[in-house]
């Protein structure tokens, strides 16, 4: 669609999804690199369930089948957290027995909060303001659960600067959610809504108990 025709109903820049893709295959490749005690099953499997469930979520997009699209988008999603949850817990469940050497507390431990991050970036992504479908059928971004601060720019302000029909993509999630696993709590996006600012308490609490838990632990031992 030409943008000079473009009314302010719909968008001319529909957000990219690639991006969110790339970081599914990056949540199944941090999985490999996990021990094989903090996987169920083979650490394969995860990894190959992931990557074929993402293949019919693209063409599903692709063909123009939105709800589908949708339904595959948030298993994948679900499932990814269901694994990232799993692992955490057969890590903390580990640990009683200090079977696990220094180098394997240190690398599941960074594969986790990197997971953490990717994991919760895709449900902000997916959740925030209708998800990437309810993006792109509005000119803009007027409204969501957070508080971007192109929000906050006056109307003129964002035309001068060639941002009037500014909307949020994977990024701009991804660096939400690395902002919140690092300073445990928002920094330039504020939380506006119950559901986001439950979803943020979940992935500080995680990211609190991967980075300084289980890795001070792991330091300690070396």
């Amino acid at each position: 669609m030409d943008k000079k025709t473009t009314n302010s109903q719909d968008r001319w820049d529909p957000e990219p999804r690639w991006p969110a893709a790339i970081a599914v295959l990056a949540v199944g490749g941090l999985f490999l690199a996990l021990p094989g005690y903090l996987t169920i099953g083979p650490r394969w499997l995860f990894s190959s369930v992931v990557g074929v469930l993402l293949v019919p979520t693209v063409i599903s997009h692709r063909s123009g089948h939105h709800h589908l699209n949708k339904i595959l988008g948030f298993t994948v999603t679900a499932l990814v957290t269901t694994g990232m949850v799993a692992s955490l817990i057969l890590l903390i469940s580990a640990l009683p027995a200090h079977k696990e050497t220094p180098t394997d507390l240190l690398r599941s431990a960074a594969c986790l909060w990197l997971t953490n991050i990717l994991v919760f970036a895709l449900w902000y992504w997916r959740l925030d303001a209708g998800g990437p479908h309810g993006r792109d059928s509005r000119f803009g971004h007027p409204d969501g659960a957070f508080f971007f601060p192109q929000m906050s720019m006056h109307p003129e302000a964002k035309l001068k600067a060639g941002e009037e029909a500014w909307s949020p993509n994977f990024v701009d999630y991804l660096f939400l959610a690395f902002n919140t696993s690092t300073a445990l709590s928002p920094t330039d996006v504020p939380v506006l809504t119950r559901w986001a600012k439950v979803l943020m308490m979940l992935q500080s609490l995680i990211s609190l108990t991967v980075l300084v838990l289980l890795a001070a632990r792991a330091v300690n031992i070396l």
